[in-house]
């Protein structure tokens, strides 16, 4: 088999603060294949973007194994994770602070270029020309400045920079969800394409499984620091088996007025839980439909079921079937 790009094994990543401790993420494991795009998806206040930081070095792991292309980086210090560096890179969320406004789109795409000491000026010049038309901006802009650009133009800009050392990984924060439904055709557009032609593996982190369903291969499910189900993109809009995979798909708007009229919708109930103190046994119990005492009791691990999906929920990897469970049809494919 294909050594994967990205490996995290029991990844968690808490943070001390005076109210008390955070477990922002608490035993998260995963891989991302060449050339693969992992979608990682939840509510905001899931663990997502720590999670995401963790693996490119701006947040410190407490615990577990983050592996780039079969190498270890965690508990690495600054100069040796400087190495791994140009394997992995970001896209942030907001294309209007991941910018230096004080430098120019010609300084801030070459500045990982000279961080790294790629070639010498003429040649890092070119490099940056080569970077702005590949993400369809014009060379000659290289002088101008973030403000003098939209919000879809600056996310360009980002995405040439993280290209600039010619990574294998890149992590997508959210990356169209501050743009504008058509622009956020194109970046997603763009990024297919840099997918095609350079082979790279995304982990596309987002809270809009709509955007997901068009990009994503596989789909994590994040919910309060773990993960809660693991599924090929169809499969988890054909058949999700977690109560909160099938509350964050039915929360998606339909274009289809009369499909609207007859959806059947179980709506999340309540907010997500403090970080702070997670609910005991399955942290979702507290919002779901379908919790039983089990629930409360002990943790669902992440269980791999026929097919290879995971999912971490006690009523559809034991098949129980109490009043108020998911569908006799789910529970009889697991059960199989």
């Amino acid at each position: 088999m294909t050594e994967p790009v990205l490996s995290v094994r029991d990844l968690a990543a808490h943070f001390e603060t005076r109210v008390g401790m955070v477990r922002a993420v608490d035993g998260v494991s995963f891989e991302v294949g060449p050339g693969e795009t992992v979608g990682l998806v939840g509510e905001s206040g899931c663990g997502k973007s720590s999670l995401g930081r963790a693996i490119v070095g701006l947040v410190r792991a407490s615990a577990g194994s983050i592996r780039l292309n079969g190498t270890e980086i965690v508990g690495n210090n600054r100069r040796a994770m400087r190495l791994h560096r140009p394997t992995v890179q970001m896209i942030f969320q907001d294309p209007y602070a991941s910018l230096n406004p004080r430098l120019t789109i010609g300084r801030i795409v070459e500045e990982p270029l000279l961080v790294h000491r790629r070639g010498n000026r003429v040649q890092r010049k070119e490099r940056v020309q080569q970077l702005l038309q590949l993400v369809g901006l014009r060379p000659e802009w290289v002088s101008r400045h973030p403000h003098e650009f939209s919000g879809g133009q600056r996310q360009r800009v980002g995405i040439a920079r993280a290209l600039a050392l010619e990574p294998k990984l890149l992590i997508c924060d959210e990356p169209v969800s501050a743009l504008d439904v058509s622009v956020q055709a194109q970046v997603i557009n763009l990024l297919v394409d840099l997918q095609r032609d350079f082979g790279l593996s995304y982990l596309f982190i987002s809270h809009d499984l709509s955007v997901l369903r068009h990009l994503a291969d596989r789909i994590l499910v994040m919910y309060l620091g773990k993960i809660v189900e693991v599924a090929p993109r169809r499969e988890i809009w054909g058949r999700p088996l977690h109560p909160y995979t099938q509350g964050l798909i039915e929360a998606v708007p339909l274009p289809d007025p009369a499909a609207v009229r007859t959806r059947q919708r179980r709506r999340l109930a309540g907010e997500i839980p403090s970080p702070f103190d997670p609910p005991s046994g399955c942290r979702f119990r507290t919002r779901c439909p379908y919790a039983v005492r089990l629930c409360g009791e002990a943790e669902p691990p992440l269980r791999v079921l026929q097919g290879g999906r995971q999912v971490a929920c006690h009523l559809v990897t034991s098949g129980v079937a109490g009043p108020n469970s998911p569908s006799d049809s789910n529970i009889a494919v697991l059960s199989a």
